[in-house]
């Protein structure tokens, strides 16, 4: 697999790969609903196993949670979660960080400006979870014990799989880890907010130039980054004001083109030079 060598491009590719992976089994899970009725688990084939219907999906993934004996690990995109769901899930977590297992979830930047989860966020660290934030990544995943993952079966989250075969969940665990060293974490505090906007402003920035330079609709855009589609137009409206560009494409471009300026003159400034890389090419590859 021919993999970017820098961080943001490597992020980029994976999260790539694990869409492909989810729209491959979202078809394998439509496939297998059509063969069966009811809900619960469908049949297992090859360490992948679809659960139909949030009921079962919920207890499937809260037995395996029970069970856990060392780690487990989470990925929570497209923005907070209800709060109903996080004062839920805090029972569960003190209990398993009692009986000695480490916990590391990943949240969205955008989850550091919604006070029900900077309060969830501080209640479980207080416990020993690990928390961290990044600008955009992969799709949902639960790790457990490296040993199974949960990740979606369809766009709708109706489907899940319940994945064993340890070649595909060492991968899994294998991109969360690359995301976990690319995420940066946050105190969550109350009053944190424009410090929170701040630190977080040029990753939103460079992932919103993506997402427009690739034509992605506004929708798409706020669910990647896991904003409100009010949000999201609202934000994509002042940075036309700021840019003057007169529709998304554009705003896209010229956001584009300044961030390889900037990076052309940092790269000036720091008389930086790709001769030191093409040396250590050259000498690796005479090895």
């Amino acid at each position: 697999m021919n993999i970017p060598s820098d961080h943001a491009s490597t992020l980029h590719h994976v999260a790539g790969i694990l869409r492909e992976l989810a729209d491959t089994v979202s078809t394998q899970a439509d496939r297998a609903e059509q063969d069966r009725s009811g809900h619960g688990p469908a049949r297992a084939t090859a360490g992948v196993t679809y659960i139909q219907g949030m009921p079962e999906i919920q207890a499937t993934i809260q037995r395996a949670v029970d069970r856990s004996v060392s780690e487990i690990l989470t990925a929570q995109p497209e923005g907070p979660r209800p709060e109903a769901v996080l004062q839920d899930a805090l029972g569960g977590v003190r209990e398993r960080i009692a009986a000695g297992v480490s916990m590391r979830t990943l949240y969205q930047h955008s989850t550091r400006f919604d006070e029900p989860t900077k309060e969830y966020v501080r209640a479980v660290t207080g416990y020993g979870v690990q928390v961290r934030t990044l600008a955009e990544f992969f799709d949902r995943v639960i790790i457990v014990d490296r040993r199974l993952a949960f990740i979606p079966g369809n766009a709708d989250r109706t489907t899940a799989v319940l994945v064993t075969e340890p070649a595909i969940v060492r991968f899994l665990t294998d991109v969360f880890e690359r995301a976990w060293d690319r995420a940066e974490s946050h105190p969550f505090l109350p009053v944190r907010a424009a410090e929170a906007a701040t630190d977080i402003v040029p990753a939103m920035r460079d992932a919103i130039c993506k997402l427009l330079t690739e034509g992605k609709s506004d929708r798409e855009v706020a669910r990647r980054l896991g904003f409100s589609l009010r949000s999201l137009q609202s934000h994509v409206a002042r940075l036309k004001d700021q840019y003057g560009a007169q529709h998304r494409l554009q705003l896209g471009y010229l956001m584009g083109i300044e961030e390889a300026q900037a990076a052309a003159e940092s790269k000036e400034r720091k008389g930086e030079s790709d001769e030191p890389l093409r040396d250590l090419a050259e000498e690796i590859a005479g090895i």
